[in-house]
């Protein structure tokens, strides 16, 4: 059993075929699907929700079709368009049993896009209101090449507004250094890998996760992106995360079924699922 822990499931790249793109989930030993609401903008974060309860209230639920989560956040290019109504409703969504998580949150210094003071003032408020409702977070961090700002600035606010909530969360695709992944670890984070891992030229990401435990260890698509290298340039969907996983496992010298069972129970015990 898999694992997706991060796929944009309500991307209009999905409308005409979005069951379809379940049942080869489910066909490629994908069981479970975390389904990322961060929408189009602030407005939208609530869709993913609206899909989760739609395909988990189906027969086929857990038997033919994935059982899928949900999270709720403001990526941090939107992060300009909160205000108190968009912090309500994320209290709501988070509120709701199916949201498990919040995010993607975090900071993005690579694109030119929302003023870096905003981005991490919108972060904050964003912890705040996932350490009411005890939903761990699910951090986007992509820093300027060659540059270590946003990693930087990221754990600055991790360690003195998150640390203390004992929640933990994931870093999704992560790109960073074996040393930044210990870093996170140590802040209760698991570390999330992505088609990427498996480019040609993703050497030095090979490297870090290599070094990272494998109880630290979840895998993602960040579907309909990054899809793994046998696919790269098409849309990406949950069924090819079995690539990602199987680089992962030949790192660790483990099976495919190792890495599974192994990636599996570090997911269910970040989110207190049976």
């Amino acid at each position: 059993m898999l694992i997706d822990s991060h796929a944009h499931l309500d991307s209009e790249r999905y409308t005409e075929d979005r069951e379809a793109v379940l049942r080869r989930a489910w066909a490629a030993g994908v069981e479970t699907i975390l389904s990322i609401g961060i929408g189009e903008n602030a407005c939208e974060m609530g869709e993913a929700l609206a899909i989760c309860r739609h395909f988990n209230a189906l027969p086929e639920s857990g038997n033919g079709l994935p059982r899928l989560y949900a999270s709720a956040g403001v990526y941090p290019h939107n992060t300009p368009e909160i205000n108190d109504e968009v912090l309500a409703a994320l209290d709501h969504l988070l509120a709701q049993p199916e949201v498990i998580a919040c995010g993607e949150i975090g900071l993005d210094y690579y694109h030119e896009g929302a003023p870096h003071d905003i981005q991490k003032e919108m972060l904050v408020k964003q912890m705040e209101v996932a350490a009411k409702n005890r939903r761990p977070i699910l951090i986007h961090c992509r820093p300027k090449d060659g540059t270590t700002a946003a990693f930087d600035d990221l754990f600055t606010l991790l360690d003195a507004h998150w640390r203390s909530t004992g929640l933990g969360g994931i870093l999704h695709c992560f790109s960073g250094s074996a040393e930044q992944a210990r870093r996170a670890i140590d802040l209760g984070f698991l570390i999330s890998f992505a088609g990427n891992l498996t480019y040609p030229r993703a050497q030095p990401l090979r490297d870090a996760a290599r070094a990272i435990p494998p109880e630290s260890l979840v895998v993602e698509t960040d579907a309909p992106w990054l899809a793994p290298s046998s696919q790269r340039g098409k849309r990406n969907e949950p069924a090819l995360m079995v690539e990602t996983a199987a680089v992962l496992a030949g790192l660790h010298g483990l099976s495919a079924d190792q890495i599974a069972a192994q990636t599996t129970k570090n997911f269910q015990r970040l989110f207190q699922l049976g």
